[in-house]
């Protein structure tokens, strides 16, 4: 018979953030990996700056193997209340006007057709006169 896993909360996960009782939560379970501080490849800052949240991300991001993750289940305490974990927020962009960009460069090139035809003329007119009057 299957006995119950503990439950724990968040705050409760959180209270255990030191190199002498550390415990990380991951994929909604929670592991006390204190006794694996001294051997983890990456030291134990980063096992230590993974406490008190929800260390799933960071532990995907690394891309452990299978062996770490069947390691991971000699550490396994019990699971998460899910409700005590802090929903993230959904990222809206801020709302900006639209820039419609090819109507934009359109009136940049009509401008240009205009301006600079007009440019050379003024300047080929300038030429003329100066070099008539010497």
């Amino acid at each position: 018979m299957a006995s119950k896993s503990k439950i724990f909360t968040l705050s409760e996960v959180s209270e255990h953030n030191s190199s002498k009782d550390c415990w990380l939560l991951i994929d909604g379970k929670v592991y006390d990996v204190t006794s694996f501080m001294e051997e983890h490849p990456g030291g134990d800052e980063v096992l230590l700056s993974a406490t008190g949240k929800d260390a799933t991300d960071d532990f995907e991001d690394v891309g452990h193997s299978n062996t770490a993750r069947e390691m991971m289940e000699q550490y396994y305490v019990g699971e998460i209340d899910v409700s005590t974990i802090p929903s993230k927020p959904k990222y809206t962009p801020a709302k900006q006007p639209h820039y419609d960009q090819d109507k934009t460069s359109e009136y940049i090139i009509k401008v240009l057709q205009f301006l600079v035809p007009l440019a050379i003329l003024g300047l080929a007119v300038v030429v003329r006169f100066y070099t008539k009057t010497s």
